[in-house]
C-alpha cells in the first residue's frame, strides 16, 4: 500500500530481530507496531532505519535512529509523547518548536553569540570591540534566559560599575550596547517588548566636554611626533650597522621625506580634518582626492552614516602625499601591518601622550581641537557642524562659548539699532 510516497507494511510487533532483518528497498517503507500502534519503523533506501511516532494522519516525530534507540525505548518514548499529546493536543518539544520566537526560551548569551554578533559584525564598524566589551561587562548574565532580564539587574550593574570607580561616560557606553541588544531582539521578534527602556543614564557624564591643545600644548605635540620619529630612525640605523658588522641582512630605513609608521600621519590628519578614529581607521585610498584636495567620508564609514566631503589644507595635502609615496596608494589609508584594518592604535597614542606631557588628552581630542580652532578663528557653527558630520546643531554648540567676539558683535547691534 502507499501513503504520501511511503509503502506501508503490515503491522508488527518490532523486535530487534526484525528491525534488522528489514531491507532497504527502492522507496521508502513503514512497518507499524502492533504494540504500540502509533509507533513505526522507518527504512529508507539508503539503509538508514529510524522509529518515528504519529499522533494525526499527517503529523509524526521522530524518535531516533536505530541502532542508537532501541526497540523498547522508542516504546517507551512514544507512549510518553502519546500521553503529551492526549493532553496538550501535541507533544511539548513540538508545541515548544512550534512558539513564535518571542515565546521561546533563549539565554542572553546564546542570543547574543547566534544572532546579535553576526548582526553587529555586519552592520556595525566597530562591532567585534561591541561583542568583546558585551561579555567583559555582561558575561556573568550570559547563562540568564533573555527574558529574564530585568531593569532592576541593569540598574545594579551600573551601580556597581560607578562604585568601583568607572567614569559615568564609560558606563553609559556599557548601557548603550546592552539596550542595542535588546533593541534587536525586540526588533526580531524574541521579545514583545524592551525591558531596559526605564534605565536611566549614569549622572555626571559629561557629554559637553571640549579639550582642545593650547599653543605650547600643541608645540609639545607635534615636537613629540618627531622625537618618535627621530627616535625611531636612529634605532633602525643602529640595527642595520648590527646586522653589517655581522655579515647579515637588516630592515630597509623608511623614506627621508616619509614616516616610520601610522601614528604621525594619522594624529597630523585628525588635526586638519577631524576625523574620527574610526572614520581614520576605515578610510581608503579611493575616497582620497588629493589632486581636488578632497577628502570624502564614505557613509559606510560615517558615524552618521551619510557621506560628508572635506576640504584638505596644505599640512593634510603634504601629509598624504608623503604617506601615499610609501604604499600601494590603494585599499586602507593606514591598514594593520597585515594589510586589515586596525582596530586600536592606543599603545603608541598612550606613549605619544606621555611623551609630550598632555593631561587628560584622548586621541578624539584631536577633533575637539579642530573644531575648536575653526570656531575661534570666526568659522561659523554651521560650517563647523557640517565638516564634523554632526547630525544636528546641538552637537555642535558646546563650542559656541570659544567665539566671544561673535557674541559680543550679536549684542553689540542691539545699540546701534
Amino acid at each position: 500500500m502507499l501513503l504520501r510516497g511511503w509503502v506501508v507494511k503490515l503491522s508488527k510487533k518490532l523486535s530487534p530481530a526484525i528491525v534488522e532483518g528489514a531491507k532497504p528497498e527502492p522507496d521508502p517503507y513503514r512497518i507499524w507496531d502492533a504494540q504500540v500502534p502509533s509507533l513505526f519503523l522507518r527504512v529508507q533506501p539508503s539503509g538508514i532505519k529510524s522509529f518515528n511516532v504519529q499522533w494525526t494522519r499527517s503529523t509524526s516525530k521522530s524518535l531516533g535512529k536505530w541502532p542508537g534507540v532501541t526497540v523498547e525505548a522508542a516504546r517507551t518514548k512514544a507512549r510518553a509523547l502519546l500521553v503529551e499529546t492526549d493532553q496538550h493536543g501535541a507533544p511539548l518539544a513540538v508545541i515548544e518548536a512550534n512558539k513564535p520566537a518571542e515565546e521561546k526560551p533563549i539565554t542572553l548569551g546564546d542570543f547574543i553569540g547566534e544572532h546579535f554578533a553576526p548582526w553587529a559584525l555586519a552592520h556595525q564598524k566597530a562591532g567585534q570591540a561591541t561583542v568583546d566589551a558585551l561579555k567583559a561587562c555582561f558575561g556573568e548574565l550570559y547563562d540568564r534566559e533573555l527574558r529574564s532580564l530585568s531593569a532592576f539587574d541593569v540598574e545594579r550593574f551600573k551601580s556597581k560599575r560607578l562604585k568601583a570607580g568607572r567614569k559615568p561616560a564609560t558606563v553609559n557606553r556599557d548601557l548603550d550596547r546592552i539596550r542595542s541588544v535588546y533593541s534587536r531582539a525586540v526588533e526580531w521578534g524574541f521579545l514583545a517588548a524592551h525591558p531596559l527602556k526605564t534605565v536611566k543614564r549614569a549622572k555626571g557624564a559629561d557629554d559637553s566636554r571640549v579639550r582642545y591643545l593650547s599653543d605650547d600644548e600643541g608645540k609639545r605635540l607635534r615636537d613629540a611626533l618627531q622625537e618618535r620619529e627621530d627616535a625611531r630612525r636612529a634605532s633602525r640605523e643602529r640595527h642595520n650597522e648590527w646586522h653589517k658588522a655581522r655579515g647579515s641582512a637588516g630592515h630597509p630605513q623608511w623614506p627621508a621625506n616619509g614616516f616610520t609608521d601610522h601614528l604621525a600621519p594619522m594624529a597630523l590628519v585628525a588635526l586638519n580634518t577631524g576625523l574620527r578614529r574610526g572614520e581614520l581607521l576605515g578610510l581608503t585610498w579611493e575616497n582620497v582626492n588629493l589632486g581636488a584636495k578632497l577628502l570624502t567620508v564614505a557613509a559606510g564609514t560615517a558615524k552618521s552614516r551619510k557621506a560628508r566631503h572635506i576640504p584638505l589644507n596644505a599640512e593634510a595635502i603634504d601629509v598624504l602625499t608623503r604617506w601615499k609615496a610609501q604604499g600601494s596608494g590603494e585599499g586602507l589609508v593606514f591598514p594593520a601591518p597585515g594589510g586589515g584594518r586596525m582596530t586600536h592604535i592606543n599603545t603608541s597614542w598612550e606613549g605619544l601622550v606621555d611623551d609630550a606631557k598632555l593631561v587628560d588628552f584622548r586621541f578624539h581630542d584631536l577633533r575637539h581641537d579642530f573644531a575648536s580652532k575653526l570656531v575661534m578663528a570666526g568659522v561659523d557653527l554651521n560650517t563647523v557642524r557640517e565638516l564634523l558630520g554632526h547630525a544636528d546643531l546641538k552637537m555642535t554648540l558646546r563650542y559656541a562659548h570659544l567665539a566671544p567676539d561673535r557674541l559680543a558683535a550679536a549684542v553689540e547691534k542691539l545699540g546701534a539699532a
